[in-house]
């Protein structure tokens, strides 16, 4: 078994902490798109698919999220910066299709 060196164990805690509230804000975010996904999937009955999407969706948010958490954690314990990861950049795109659905069920809703 390995020996911790005291630099090993001197890590800011706010940076710990700041990791752990980063987590809360993915959690936070994938539980409102989850909480839209359950609105549409009971309101439009014929677009269920949708709302069954929304909420796969929002729980694969989460999953980014606590990906991200656990590098991030290991990165601050190893005194490194984290790895930059495609989390931001798929959250933004899977925003964008959700709007992109919405709109196209919307439509076909109103004719």
């Amino acid at each position: 078994m390995k020996q911790s060196t005291p630099a090993e164990l001197d890590v800011d805690a706010r940076f710990l902490l700041a990791n752990e509230r980063t987590l809360l804000a993915w959690i936070r975010t994938s539980l409102a798109i989850e909480a839209g996904g359950i609105a549409l999937f009971s309101i439009h009955k014929h677009h269920s698919y949708i709302g069954l999407s929304v909420l796969f969706f929002g729980a694969v948010i989460a999953l980014i999220g606590y990906h991200r958490y656990r590098g991030a954690d290991k990165a601050i314990r190893a005194h490194e910066l984290p790895p930059e990861g495609f989390g931001p950049a798929f959250q933004v795109g899977l925003v964008v299709l959700i709007a992109v659905g919405l709109s196209i069920a919307q439509f076909t809703i109103l004719r």
